[in-house]
């Protein structure tokens, strides 16, 4: 089921048989990047998902519900970095934190968070966590290239712009993490999102996809 407010724009903008941003084209692109990236990186993700179970226990896959292209939500796939029971600790210790709770409503995240692990911490910061992303990719739930994920209360954050989002299968990457990422505003990431899906091209998911490789080594910060 859509949020009550992805709902709304979908039916007020008439979205509901939009074809995704880019459209065939650049659902081939995704396709194949994503079937290399898989190829290539199998025997990295046995390693971290081997590094997860002896270190931390419990699953090894985290899924979280995200809001998709025309606002249907998918489970957005990530390797686990934090504490098993995270979001019944994190209300606690947002009740028990006041500066921490501001910080969180403004932006989303919190600069030191205390539910994610050392060995987490590690896969954040490398983009690690990210790579059974290319799941949701072959699955056609997110692109390789697009908008930051969101849940279904930020798209409030996104005002009059909630309808560009909501255009584009959100991406693995985007233009808000090679300019910065966690550096960036949330203001600045959703302006960002916006102008990538007015200005889209395939040109600028090949850019795009090449920088990301050095964003994710310099290690900037997580998304």
């Amino acid at each position: 089921m859509r949020s009550a407010l992805a709902e709304k724009i979908v039916t007020t903008e008439g979205r509901e048989h939009r074809a995704p941003l880019g459209g065939g084209l650049k659902r081939a692109l995704d396709i194949i990047v994503a079937l290399l990236a898989l190829a290539f990186l199998s025997p990295v993700m046995m390693f971290v998902a081997l590094a997860i179970k002896l270190t931390m226990g419990g699953p090894v896959i985290y899924a979280h519900r995200r809001v998709g292209h025309n606002g249907i939500p998918f489970q957005c796939y990530k390797f686990r970095t934090m504490i098993q029971s995270s979001e019944e600790f994190m209300r606690s210790y947002l009740a028990a934190n006041p500066d921490a709770a501001q910080e969180w409503a403004a932006t989303r995240k919190l600069k030191k968070d205390p539910r994610v692990t050392f060995l987490g911490n590690v896969l954040r910061r490398s983009s690690l966590d990210e790579l059974p992303q290319f799941i949701n990719v072959l699955r056609g739930e997110m692109s390789c290239v697009g908008p930051r994920p969101v849940v279904d209360d930020e798209l409030k954050f996104y005002g009059t712009n909630a309808s560009q989002y909501l255009q584009a299968r959100p991406g693995l990457t985007g233009a808000w993490q090679v300019s910065g990422r966690s550096n960036t505003t949330y203001d600045e990431r959703v302006a960002m999102d916006c102008q990538y899906v007015r200005e889209w091209s395939l040109w600028t998911d090949i850019v795009i996809l090449v920088k990301t490789i050095p964003a994710a080594v310099a290690l900037r910060g997580s998304c």
